[in-house]
């Protein structure tokens, strides 16, 4: 039996080593958009539903008491969500508790949502040190008018002095922009 050449084993081994090579390559070049999507809806949705079952149980009670969860529970709600290498919270254009000014990466996108009330899909962005931000848009529900109306009840008028006296949420219609869920997902290591 013939000895394969020399040549013909570098040629063999440089391909089984690129066959080996070109996986680990992909997984430098980091998660695709689509799974970058999907990782943040799925961080962002336990906060969804926690946040909107607190703000449904304290509707139950008044919009005074729904005023209470977004002063007192919702930080929380959030900071519970988040994961290592997970951010998430609420913003918008139009502020009621300061504590939610938007980072620098969201505001181009709460102008864009606002310029467009078409528009309603999620939205990646890459940021400057290679992580990303995810966000989706918040619209007023029929709900949401109780503390986010034109016109308010005179306690819950009240209520919003007391606890946000720069508040700026207020005098929205069914259907409008609201603002932003997002999250930060930190750079893959």
């Amino acid at each position: 039996m013939k000895r394969p050449s020399t040549r013909f084993m570098f040629h063999l081994l440089t391909m089984v080593f690129l066959a080996a090579a070109v996986p680990a390559v992909l997984a430098l070049a980091g998660p695709d958009e689509d799974s970058l999507m999907e990782e943040g809806a799925a961080a962002l949705k336990p906060f969804k539903q926690q946040l909107m079952s607190a703000l449904v149980n304290g509707l139950k009670e008044g919009p005074e008491a729904a005023l209470q969860v977004c002063s007192e529970q919702a930080p929380g709600i959030a900071a519970e969500a988040g994961s290592t290498g997970i951010t998430l919270g609420r913003t918008s254009h139009r502020l009621r508790n300061r504590a939610n000014a938007p980072a620098p990466w969201m505001e181009p996108l709460l102008e864009k949502y606002a310029a467009d009330p078409g528009l309603t899909g999620a939205t990646l962005v890459e940021l400057e040190d290679g992580g990303h931000g995810y966000v989706e848009p918040i619209t007023i529900r029929p709900a949401c008018l109780k503390c986010h109306g034109e016109t308010l009840a005179p306690g819950v008028e009240q209520k919003i002095d007391a606890l946000y006296p720069e508040d700026a949420a207020r005098g929205f219609s069914e259907g409008d922009f609201r603002g932003l869920f997002w999250v930060r997902m930190a750079p893959a290591d």
